[in-house]
């Protein structure tokens, strides 16, 4: 799949087959589309393309409002990659962007630029200044523009509709099982190990790595049983060598026990013995075991701690969640 970091001129695409939307999270919602993108460019000999925007809207428009991601823009190319789609056009947003309007965008972007055959998006689609876009102006525009449209409807998981904020909350409230049913995938974060008060080892003989990770969307504070992939391989890595993943016991919290502190994400990898010092860490939830709790002294959080591990060690031997590899 190609990146282009800008919008390409006319003629780039041959019969380009279009959706846009920020895609945080790349959810079943969001892979639904794609697959309907890759779909339909087959159908016509097109190229499936993909538009989004980079930062995400909200972090320009609503600082205030410190919007943590579900998914990195790596992570969100990778997934569109795998599904099929060839090209992804990353539009830069800023304040001047976001004062383009919906038929602007549609006239001059879409149309202009790009040259849309077919546009594909979402029922809850919108875009342009105000979010005045929709899938019934995309309908009347293409007439005029000359560009075909279809609009897919949402995912459901449990029965519920699949949406990024859907996901957020999942996620946040520790929920990650039900999280991993939106997104097809375990809720991960990726972090580099940095180093930590060394407790673990020395004062309760369960070793762990401290993560160090930047504006991702952190679980609930608590005990999960969880799968920790070793310095994962960037998308699209050609080396047929699989990537190391263990079974893991994660901790999200600011350490009751001795003391509140700093919120600090710590994991303990099961039948793991080695120096994870320097290493990049892909942390993939399964389940919550927990809440974070206070223990009246070191010996009965150690106890706690190996009442977690066989715990996790029984969910993770019926786990069946796809991870994100």
């Amino acid at each position: 799949m190609k990146i282009f970091n800008y919008i390409p001129a006319r003629g780039t695409f041959k019969n380009p087959v279009v959706t846009i939307g920020n895609f945080d999270g790349a959810h079943a919602g969001h892979q639904k589309i794609f697959s309907e993108v890759v779909k339909k460019a087959e159908e016509t000999s097109g190229t499936p393309i993909v538009i989004t925007f980079c930062p995400h809207p909200v972090t320009v428009l609503f600082p205030e409002k410190n919007l943590k991601l579900i998914s990195s823009f790596k992570v969100k190319c990778c997934i569109a990659e795998r599904i099929g789609i060839k090209a992804l056009v990353c539009i830069p947003f800023d304040t001047r962007f976001a004062n383009i309007d919906s038929e602007t965008f549609i006239s001059e972007i879409l149309a202009d630029k790009i040259g849309a055959k077919w546009v594909i998006v979402g029922n809850n689609c919108s875009f342009g200044r105000s979010k005045k876009g929709s899938p019934d102006l995309l309908r009347r525009r293409g007439k005029k523009f000359g560009f075909n449209l279809k609009v897919v409807r949402y995912a459901t998981a449990l029965g519920k509709r699949v949406s990024s904020t859907r996901v957020r909350s999942l996620v946040s409230r520790g929920d990650v099982h039900e999280a991993a049913l939106t997104l097809k995938r375990a809720y991960h974060i990726d972090g580099s190990v940095v180093k930590g008060k060394g407790r673990g080892a020395r004062i309760l003989r369960t070793p762990t790595a401290n993560i160090n990770t930047e504006n991702m969307l952190i679980p609930k504070e608590g005990v999960y049983a969880a799968k920790v992939t070793i310095d994962p391989k960037p998308c699209g890595h050609s080396s047929k060598k699989a990537a190391r993943t263990f079974n893991a016991v994660a901790n999200i919290g600011s350490n009751p026990t001795f003391g509140k502190g700093d919120i600090t994400y710590e994991v303990h990898l099961l039948d793991f013995n080695g120096d994870l010092s320097g290493h990049t860490l892909r942390l993939h939830f399964i389940k919550r075991i927990r809440d974070e709790k206070k223990f009246k002294s070191t010996s009965e959080l150690s106890i706690q701690i190996q009442k977690d591990i066989e715990k996790a060690r029984a969910i993770l031997a019926k786990a069946d969640t796809p991870l994100y590899l």
